[in-house]
């Protein structure tokens, strides 16, 4: 998966994304703060200063397999997260990243999809629990604002998000074009990144960098192990 698709995919999985940065505070006013940086010291700029924040919400919609799926996320400092996916159509689910596990709670939809009417009938208001393969916060700030394939960026003109105006870097790769916005007033935050191609196409906003996340992880009478669900189905 290209690296400029992987953020969005991240957002909906809560797995590794894809950006990084050194942060400093840009002027205010009219005043260009990149004025003579190439669009990829921008978006190192942005990449170090969002991960610096540690904590951040983000949210949107991503399409895959034919579906539009909504997502948001809350990150926590620690790399602990939390947040909401799905559609309509196949169902909504809550996740929750805390320290080496991640649990997902899904309506009857959902479950419906994954594994049948018995498996949604047990789950209910329930929470599964699974180890993260990595051993660590699957939303570590470290990989999710990692710049190493921030690279060959164009600057195009500038632009608003919530409006706030934003720095317009853009990567072309193949039949892929990845639109990264940069905050040009404070810190140079990411503020949204938007993906158009074939595979993975979708829109991930960014906000209230630094506010505090809190994530825990849900009551034990609460958390099914998927090891037990075939002897107890």
């Amino acid at each position: 998966m290209a690296a400029n698709r992987k953020l969005l995919a991240v957002a909906v999985v809560c797995a590794a994304a894809v950006i990084g940065v050194t942060g400093c505070s840009s002027d205010s006013g009219d005043k260009d703060p990149f004025d003579g940086m190439s669009a990829d010291k921008i978006a190192d700029k942005a990449s170090k200063a969002s991960k610096d924040a540690g904590s951040y919400t983000m949210n949107g919609q991503m399409k895959q397999g034919g579906q539009t799926s909504d997502i948001e996320f809350a990150v926590a400092k620690s790399g602990d997260c939390k947040g909401t996916m799905g559609s309509a159509k196949s169902g909504k689910a809550e996740f929750l990243s805390v320290g080496e596990f991640q649990y997902s709670k899904g309506d009857d939809k959902f479950w419906d999809a994954k594994g049948g009417g018995s498996t949604a009938e047990l789950l209910k208001g329930r929470w599964v629990k699974q180890p993260n393969q990595s051993g660590k916060p699957i939303c570590n700030p470290d990989d999710m604002f990692s710049n190493k394939n921030l690279k060959n960026l164009k600057r195009e003109d500038d632009a608003e998000v919530d409006g706030k105006k934003a720095a317009v870097l853009t990567r072309t790769k193949k039949d892929e074009t990845t639109t990264f916005y940069v905050a040009m007033e404070g810190k140079p935050y990411f503020l949204k990144v938007v993906n158009k191609g074939k595979d993975g196409p979708g829109t991930v906003t960014f906000k209230d960098y630094g506010k505090a996340v809190e994530v825990k992880a849900p009551p034990a009478d609460q958390v099914v192990d998927p090891k037990k669900l075939g002897s107890t189905s």
